[in-house]
């Protein structure tokens, strides 16, 4: 089994990353967006064949629910704006109710999965999460 110890004494089953994977989903969220998202999509590909399955798990669902995230914020805010009239105030009141929502339902998630994560537990975002593979 390829279990390393922590500082702390413990092995560690790959929580640590799964930590870094959801704590930078929520960077990239909160913080600095898109610079926090490189940051993720580097240490995926840095460690999306040898992490512990835990680390694997959380990296591939924090990627996926990143880019679906950029989608349901950006690109559907805009097409919102596109189609409706860009001086038109109702315009904004439904673009602007529309970010908050959906922000807040993304942020949330990303809460539960960092409390997964730091539990050691595994976590599928519901809806925007991919779907995992039998017995992780």
């Amino acid at each position: 089994m390829n279990t390393r110890m922590s500082r702390f004494g413990r092995s560690d089953d790959g929580r640590r990353l799964a930590v870094l994977a959801e704590a930078l989903y929520l960077t990239n969220l909160l913080v600095l967006p898109g610079l926090a998202f490189v940051a993720l999509l580097w240490l995926w590909l840095q460690h999306k064949d040898g992490a512990p399955p835990l680390a694997r798990q959380h990296l591939k669902q924090a990627v996926w629910a990143s880019v679906v995230s950029g989608v349901l914020i950006v690109c559907l805010s805009v097409g919102l704006v596109a189609l409706g009239d860009w001086h038109q105030p109702l315009t904004w009141v439904v673009v602007i109710t529309y970010f908050v929502c959906v922000h807040g339902m993304l942020v949330l998630l990303g809460m539960f999965a960092l409390a997964k994560a730091m539990a050691g537990l595994p976590w599928r975002y519901p809806v925007i999460g991919p779907r995992q593979a039998e017995g992780v």
